[in-house]
């Protein structure tokens, strides 16, 4: 094959296969990191400590219960709107103090693991099993617990906190649809693409005239697909939280992002840096190579030279 055709047919293999990196891991990603139910906890478990998502949690949980117990006090209290409204009032602050207090305990850390754990089974459920159905979290095990605390404090009306059906919606059935041939997509991705980029990049260099050369340009392909991926995972971050409704819940969200994806940002990270790394590797080694050329070359004869003097 001619040197040239060579060339131009490694060149777009490599650049082929360094496209297909950034995708590749994307995708190896939520095929075995997110679609793992035991990463996944172990990526959240940190967040039990978390401020911003304990106060979302504080929120979510008060408010649920406020929902449920509200109609149990106007009954209490009959035709008294005011006395029901102020009596609201009044217990609204022990309740939400009662579910910060609780956020902070070694109980709500096991519950929240088992959260976690509960609402990956879940998703992942309905995922694989292909009915259309909303997909909802069952919060009694963190109310029942708030609830014991309220009671245990004599706050008003607490032992009619209902702990039966306080259930929060995860995946609306719309939205389970589309994001079900997504992921049976990237579950297929997750495995081919990495296998197709090492290929075309294998194959790429094999087929170069000059394989340094191919290899560094893999190299920088290489980082260079780092870096776009690191890039995606910020701009994902910031669509993310920009299309919430409540901007007091973004900080929450934004450290769930963060724990979700810091294994992406860690391989994009190492993608950079071994790629750098090759890259600079093969240019020492060619600077080495030359140097080693012009060393072993013979030096000339100066009898055999024509000198200027005698010119």
């Amino acid at each position: 094959m001619p040197t040239p055709l060579r060339n131009a047919l490694s060149a777009a293999l490599i650049a082929l296969a360094c496209l297909l990196v950034p995708f590749g891991a994307l995708a190896a990603w939520v095929a075995y990191g997110l679609a793992d139910t035991g990463r996944y906890v172990t990526a959240m478990a940190p967040l039990a400590a978390d401020p911003a998502v304990q106060g979302a949690v504080a929120d979510t949980v008060g408010d649920g219960i406020m929902r449920e117990v509200a109609p149990r006090l106007e009954d209490e209290l009959g035709a008294r709107e005011l006395g029901a409204r102020d009596e609201r009032g009044a217990v609204r602050p022990f309740v939400r103090d009662a579910v910060r207090s609780f956020t902070r305990t070694d109980a709500f850390r096991t519950a929240w693991e088992g959260g976690n754990r509960a609402v990956h089974d879940a998703v992942l459920s309905a995922l694989r099993d292909g009915r259309a159905r909303a997909v909802t979290v069952d919060l009694a095990p963190v109310t029942a617990q708030v609830k014991r605390r309220l009671t245990e404090d004599d706050v008003p009306f607490a032992q009619h906190i209902p702990v039966e059906h306080t259930e929060v919606a995860v995946l609306p059935a719309e939205e389970l649809d589309r994001l079900r041939k997504g992921y049976h997509v990237l579950e297929v991705a997750g495995f081919w693409l990495p296998v197709s980029a090492a290929v075309l990049a294998a194959t790429g260099v094999a087929v170069a005239a000059c394989r340094r050369r191919a290899i560094t340009a893999t190299a920088l392909g290489t980082a260079l697909g780092g870096a776009f991926l690191l890039l995606a995972v910020a701009i994902g971050r910031r669509l993310t939280l920009a299309d919430l409704p409540e901007a007091a819940h973004r900080p929450a969200a934004g450290a769930v992002y963060d724990a979700l994806t810091e294994t992406l940002r860690t391989v994009s990270w190492l993608l950079i840096a071994l790629g750098l790394a090759v890259a600079l590797g093969c240019r020492l080694m060619g600077l080495f190579a030359r140097r080693r050329r012009v060393s072993a070359a013979p030096a000339a004869d100066p009898a055999q030279e024509p000198t200027r003097a005698r010119a």
